[in-house]
């Protein structure tokens, strides 16, 4: 089967950021609800995000799996592919991922093999080994803690149904035979399984760049070349930020710094409040800990100060591709990010 990291990458051209011209942009976006705003308003904003993506020339866009979890409406990833795949022409549309471990690795195969029918060569398999966010979600799924270690078993099981080698004697229809390109998105063991694989990897975040880069290392030590990629393919990914101004781009950190602060000290993940409010609520010590730390260390600033941080990155992990994941309240700010970016890759 073809492999997607084979694909040509963009030719390297002069320019100010060489390193830029040679790498992949992609978006995930995970469908954030914000304050006082409906469900199904995040949903079309991911939809129109993704329109807004491939006129810049993202290479793909991507959606996640959540359940039971009040800041985010995106909790069927395949469904929600569709509906990007089908508002858009030529990006690649995928997940990050489908969480695995949540479902029987035949319903998986046989969803992305409807999507892969109905969009050809566009459809991106990202597969994680997240379980439920909360207890009560895992016991709403029927699963738990534990069902995540057998990520490779289920990882292998599903390619299987792909391959048409389950021993099983069921074949997975329309799954059997398509080539949908398997990521794995990089948690914990994550990097060595998709190196045993043999498959491309997604790992982040951004600002842990030592552990990034053990996990990068490990990885690309153990890769066993597959059916599906023929070398280490990595995928970088983290929240990318840019603006007029460093002030301007540290506010649009604002609302998920303060969600994921109030997400660890009162064990529920709500909806993004503006940035205004944020800084207008009161914060215990621990809350305020937990904000500013989710504040540092991200890739936010200027377009120039964006772009050396990126090519330092890419030039570190040798990365060929980045996921930008970025969330924020205000949807016209994270528009224009999102456009200031694409300059700075398309200048490239």
């Amino acid at each position: 089967m073809p492999n997607p990291a084979d694909q040509p990458a963009q030719p390297q051209r002069p320019g100010p950021w060489p390193v830029l011209s040679a790498t992949r942009f992609s978006v995930l976006d995970r469908s954030r609800t914000r304050e006082g705003r409906p469900d199904s308003e995040a949903l079309r904003d991911t939809v129109a995000l993704a329109r807004e993506a491939e006129r810049l020339g993202f290479h793909r866009f991507w959606v996640s799996e959540h359940h039971g979890v009040p800041g985010v409406a995106g909790s069927a990833p395949t469904v929600l592919a569709a509906a990007v795949a089908a508002a858009t022409r030529t990006i690649r549309v995928g997940t990050g991922g489908v969480m695995l471990p949540n479902h029987q690795p035949l319903v998986v195969a046989e969803q992305f093999g409807v999507l892969e029918s109905l969009f050809p060569g566009r459809i991106d398999m990202g597969l994680g080994r997240s379980v439920g966010f909360t207890d009560g979600v895992r016991r709403a799924l029927g699963r738990d803690k534990e069902v995540a270690e057998d990520f490779a078993a289920q990882l292998d099981e599903l390619l299987g149904w792909f391959d048409g080698t389950s021993p099983t004697g069921v074949h997975a229809r329309p799954a059997e035979g398509l080539t949908v390109p398997p990521f794995v998105l990089a948690m914990g063991e994550g990097a060595a399984i998709a190196a045993r694989a043999g498959l491309p990897m997604v790992i982040g975040d951004l600002r842990s760049r030592e552990r990034m880069l053990r996990g990068i290392d490990a990885y690309r030590a153990g890769f066993r070349p597959s059916a599906w990629a023929s070398e280490p393919y990595v995928v970088i990914s983290g929240t990318v930020a840019v603006a007029g101004t460093p002030e301007e781009a540290r506010r649009l950190l604002i609302p998920e710094a303060w969600s994921m602060a109030y997400s660890r000290t009162h064990g529920t993940f709500p909806p993004l409040p503006p940035a205004e409010v944020v800084e207008s609520r009161p914060m215990t010590a621990k809350e305020r800990g937990f904000y500013e730390s989710g504040l540092t260390g991200q890739l936010a600033g200027t377009a120039d100060e964006v772009a050396h941080e990126l090519e330092t990155v890419v030039k570190e992990t040798g990365a060929q591709e980045v996921l930008v994941t970025t969330s924020t309240y205000d949807r016209d700010a994270l528009l224009d990010s999102c456009r200031r970016l694409a300059g700075l890759f398309r200048a490239a």
